[in-house]
Parts: C-alpha cells; sequence; structure tokens
C-alpha cells in the first residue's frame, strides 16, 4: 500500500475511534527488515499512534512468520496475532509458542513481556493437535516429540556436563515432563486419580470410573504405560462416551493372500450387531463392514495414523475425517491394536454424522440406521 495513503487511513480510522489498527502480511512476502521498517514508519507519521495498539498478522509462506512477528515488535507493534502450533491457511501463521519463548529465552534484546503461562505450551499444542487432527511433526520448534532430544555424541557429552551447554530453555518450562513409567498393572485407583490430576484432568466419578477400567485394561496389553498414553486413553473415553455406535469386537483377516476380511460387531442403541466383510486390505475390510451395518453415504477424506509413543507395543492414533453434504468431520480412535484404533475413530467421525442429523430433525436422521447382517 502507498505510505501516505495509508497513513491518511489509519489516522482516520483512530480519530474515528479504532482502538487497534491491524496490518497483516497477507501473502506471508515481508521479510524481518521490511516489517521493522514499515511499522516504525507508519507509526511516526501517524500523529495519534499513540492513541491506539498497533497489530501484526503474519503467514508462514516463506517460513518467516516468527520472524516477521518479532521485527514487528521492534517497530513499535505490540499485539501479535498467531495460532498454536502455526496452525492458519496456506503455509499456516506465525505459531504462538515460538514467539513467546522467544521473547522470554532472549529477553536481551526482546525487552516485551507476554503473560503467558510457558508451561501450558504442550498441554495447549496437544489439544489444538489433537481437535484439527493436524499433527505436530517430531522437530517443530518448543512442542516437537524431538525439540529436546539430544542425539549428537558431543550434544550428549555437554549436557552431561551442564545441560545449559545445549539447551537454552528447560523442557520443563514448556511443560514437557520426562516420560516416566510410573503407572502400570499394579497401580491403583488412587494413584490413577492423582496421575490424571497431574496431567490437568479433573473428571467426574462416572468418568474416573470408566477410565480406570479402560486403563487396567490397557496395562494387561501393554507393559509400559506412559503419560501419553493415559492421556489418548482419556481424550478417547471424554470424546466416545455418549456415542449411539460402539465397537464390541473385531475380528481380521490380513496377509499376502487376499481378500483380506474382517468380522465386526457393533453396539448400535444398545443392540449388538455383527457382519463380515471383505476389502482391498484390512482398513478397508472394515470400513466396509462398518457401511453394512451402519449404512450411510459419508465420503472419506482423511485416514492417519500415529503412535503414542515408543516401541512396537505403543498405542496406534488414528485420526478420520468424513463429509457428507458440504460438511466433515473429523474423530481420533486410540488403541494397541491399529485396526481396532480404526474402527473406533471411523465410529468416532460416523457418530458425529448422526449427532448432527438428530438436532436436524428425525426426517433426515433416518437416512442412517441400523441393520442386521452376519
Amino acid at each position: 500500500s502507498d505510505m501516505d495513503f495509508l497513513s491518511r487511513v489509519i489516522e482516520s480510522v483512530i480519530r474515528a475511534g479504532a482502538t487497534t489498527v491491524n496490518l497483516p502480511d497477507t501473502v506471508g512476502y515481508a521479510t524481518p527488515d521490511e516489517i521493522r521498517s514499515f511499522f516504525a514508519t507508519l507509526i511516526g507519521r501517524v500523529p495519534n499512534a499513540d492513541k491506539a495498539i498497533f497489530s501484526a498478522h503474519c503467514h508462514d509462506d516463506l517460513g518467516l512468520a516468527v520472524a516477521n512477528s518479532l521485527a514487528a515488535l521492534q517497530g513499535g507493534v505490540r499485539q501479535i496475532e498467531c495460532t498454536i502450533n502455526g496452525i492458519g491457511e496456506r503455509a499456516g501463521n506465525a505459531a504462538l509458542e515460538e514467539i513467546v519463548m522467544a521473547i522470554k529465552t532472549r529477553a536481551d534484546v526482546l525487552p516485551y513481556e507476554t503473560g503467558i503461562d510457558t508451561t501450558q505450551l504442550v498441554r495447549a499444542s496437544k489439544m489444538v493437535a489433537g481437535a484439527t487432527h493436524f499433527p505436530v511433526q517430531y522437530n517443530k520448534a518448543i512442542v516437537g516429540r524431538n525439540a529436546f532430544a539430544h542425539e549428537s555424541g558431543i550434544h550428549q557429552d555437554g549436557m552431561l556436563k551442564n545441560a545449559q551447554t545445549y539447551e537454552i530453555m528447560t523442557p520443563e518450562s514448556v511443560g514437557v515432563k520426562q516420560t516416566s513409567l510410573v503407572m502400570g498393572k499394579h497401580s491403583g485407583r488412587h494413584a490413577f486419580v492423582h496421575k490424571l490430576e497431574e496431567l490437568g484432568y479433573h473428571l467426574g466419578n462416572n468418568q474416573i470410573e470408566d477410565a480406570f477400567v479402560r486403563f487396567k485394561a490397557l496395562a494387561d496389553r501393554k507393559k509400559q504405560i506412559y503419560d501419553e498414553d493415559i492421556e489418548a486413553l482419556v481424550d478417547e473415553e471424554i470424546a466416545h462416551a455418549h456415542d449411539r455406535v460402539k465397537v464390541l469386537s473385531l475380528t481380521v483377516i490380513a496377509g499376502t493372500m487376499g481378500p483380506q476380511s474382517a468380522t465386526l460387531s457393533l453396539d448400535i442403541d444398545g443392540k449388538h450387531t455383527t457382519t463380515q466383510a471383505t476389502g482391498n486390505g484390512p482398513v478397508d475390510a472394515i470400513f466396509n463392514a462398518i457401511r453394512t451395518l451402519v449404512p450411510h453415504e459419508a465420503k472419506l477424506e482423511l485416514y492417519q495414523v500415529h503412535a503414542v509413543t515408543e516401541g512396537t507395543d505403543a498405542q496406534a492414533e488414528v485420526s478420520v475425517r468424513l463429509s457428507e453434504d458440504g460438511r466433515s468431520v473429523t474423530a481420533k480412535g486410540a488403541d494397541p491394536d491399529t485396526l481396532v484404533a480404526s474402527a473406533k475413530a471411523y465410529l468416532g467421525a460416523l457418530n458425529k454424522l448422526m449427532s448432527r442429523r438428530l438436532k436436524g430433525g428425525a426426517s433426515s436422521e433416518r437416512r442412517i440406521h441400523s441393520t442386521d447382517a452376519g
């Protein structure tokens, strides 16, 4: 924009009562030096600039959103529009956690305060990743799984001698706790409730009982129980507590000699139904079985799997997105068996579609119904 024209516009809107003036780099084209100079010049030219807060909104198309946001601060901006995990259209927006920790860690050159409790950053990151079903890359700054992992021999040697050698901030400062095997099959209910509170969960008595039963079942199947396992378990319990359709049992036959088949039993509004279906792979067979028992026309837009923790016995966390009539819903399922997790995730999304239809009226609800099969 022409600087003179922009200055007159901003002067006018502040005079008209605007208290915040946001100037975005909508296409993510700017560089830090340009952003810093742009805001410094503009704020210097607008006579009533002191009566408003200037705000920056940077996109990450060139990977410069955080750098540009920090440069805008140095140019006089006092509000930054950003997102947790840097989510947003195209390449995303400036990542909140990176901006906050840059300011906290480099107070010598960025003398600003955010008022943000940084120990909640990792927890917030996981919540947003779960809600959006956009997993955080392992090497993501601040909140990535490997952000505080040191593999290089010289780094490890330095860490053992003095952690500050290669650690510019502590894991605890952003809410990372050292993964510990504090829970197992012999852990009692009291210890489980204490762990839930430690992880930030505050559940009702019924939810605790249900979660504890699932925890004990998981502990029988998995030797090592990590905090991430408990988080996945409880998050799923909360998300699917009121689902109309749930998995009762699943048996899958797969291998090089196809076709692959799945025998699936579901609880649909308290009624148990079973069917068998084949498919182009075990997951396709499972989803075909679900379509047999719960007929629908939803389209599968996303199927994504990642391991909750390390090891071959790690829980799989599956994300599924279904779309129908121009609307999309997403859901997650977790289980040590990837195929069971897949069924849970698909049904979780399907339950959301059914819930939407129920809210839309009985006529639309008739489009999904249960069938006896098998």
